[in-house]
């Protein structure tokens, strides 16, 4: 009597010129179905626009448009203003502290903006310890000083900036990090000076990494809806959530997202565009990096001050604030189900971790 032998996968689908592997049936598979998604979004819009989608285009979608193209622009902005000078400085420059920096300079990343927004609402709200030390020092009273709103779109703005830099601060450093000292050094050898070497030469060597961080920034704006719904900022991640679960109107709410959709695929073009199929390497086996230059004088310690600035902005004053706040209310608010929160926290962060690897 014969055994049955045991099935095996086959090692490809088919053989020949057209053969395809395990692997890559894996990687279709997946990218289908993380198109899925996208593909439903776009079949749902096609749908006649309904009486809910031209009410939208009367009243508020010039509004969404334009508060997210500001978002969008000012967050990439606000992104490039801190993660291009910090990681220039911690790549090729030595100063107080820039060990520290290197990783540092991350810790944002680990606070969502959401709750960002929330601490520093809560810090500076009229009610909060910065008005109230402001009205204690100076004897003001409400009508005396003006205060700016950070519940708008320039604060949203802020805060998201604060928490998303470390996307081009990340790709920017490490660009830094893979130039060549040749280079640096037959420039300095035709003349060059310093800030001509920085803006002929190391920043567009960088450029398609800066541009690169800049478009995730970009994406992670116009998807972000905790921050701007909390303040109150109408974008079209809010008309979404207003639309879908508000007026019930699933199919306007596709359209609204398909919109979304079209903004981030633009930014991917223009991403692609900006690079025109430009790649920078290194000639030779072993490409020698520059030596970190020490920053002299009293301009050390500026260096030390323009990281130390969105470190403290961006994680330090609100980990704190959330300490104090953790502190002061703990005996009321760790029970079973803080600690059931916690724990499915953990798990969906560990889950989303393996899937990702």
């Amino acid at each position: 009597m014969q055994k049955a032998l045991p099935f095996r996968w086959p090692r490809t689908v088919w053989t020949g010129a057209n053969r395809l592997d395990r692997w890559t049936v894996l990687v279709v598979g997946i990218a289908l179905l993380l198109a899925l998604p996208v593909v439903t979004v776009f079949l749902t819009a096609l749908r006649p626009p309904g009486e809910v989608w031209r009410h939208l285009a009367d009243t508020v979608l010039a509004d969404y448009v334009l508060n997210s193209l500001a978002l969008m622009i000012g967050v990439g902005m606000g992104t490039l203003f801190i993660g291009v000078p910090a990681a220039w400085l911690t790549a090729v420059r030595e100063f107080p502290g820039r060990r520290l920096f290197e990783w540092a300079l991350l810790l944002p990343m680990a606070i969502p903006a959401y709750i960002i927004a929330y601490t520093y609402t809560g810090l500076l709200d009229f009610a909060g310890p910065v008005q109230t030390l402001l009205r204690e020092i100076f004897g003001w009273s409400r009508q005396d000083y003006t205060f700016p709103d950070i519940r708008s779109l320039p604060g949203a703005t802020l805060m998201l900036s604060l928490v998303l830099y470390p996307y081009v601060y990340l790709l920017a450093r490490a660009a830094f990090l893979e130039q060549s000292a040749a280079v640096l050094e037959v420039s300095r050898s035709l003349g060059a000076g310093p800030w001509r070497r920085l803006t002929a030469i190391t920043l567009p060597l960088a450029r398609p990494s800066i541009i690169a961080g800049l478009a995730l920034v970009q994406m992670e704006a116009l998807a972000d809806y905790g921050t701007v719904q909390y303040f109150g900022v109408s974008t079209f991640t809010t008309g979404i959530f207003r639309v879908w679960f508000g007026m019930n109107d699933a199919t306007a709410a596709a359209q609204l997202a398909a919109l979304l959709l079209l903004f981030v695929l633009t930014l991917l073009i223009l991403e692609r565009l900006s690079r025109r199929q430009a790649r920078f390497h290194h000639t030779g086996q072993r490409t020698q990096r520059p030596p970190r230059l020490p920053i002299p004088g009293r301009w050390r310690w500026l260096a030390s001050g323009v990281c130390l600035t969105p470190l403290l902005l961006g994680f330090l004053i609100p980990a704190g604030q959330l300490i104090v706040w953790t502190w002061r209310t703990a005996p009321r608010v760790v029970d079973e189900r803080f600690l059931a929160l916690t724990a499915n926290s953990l798990g969906l962060a560990s889950g989303a971790a393996l899937l990702i690897l």
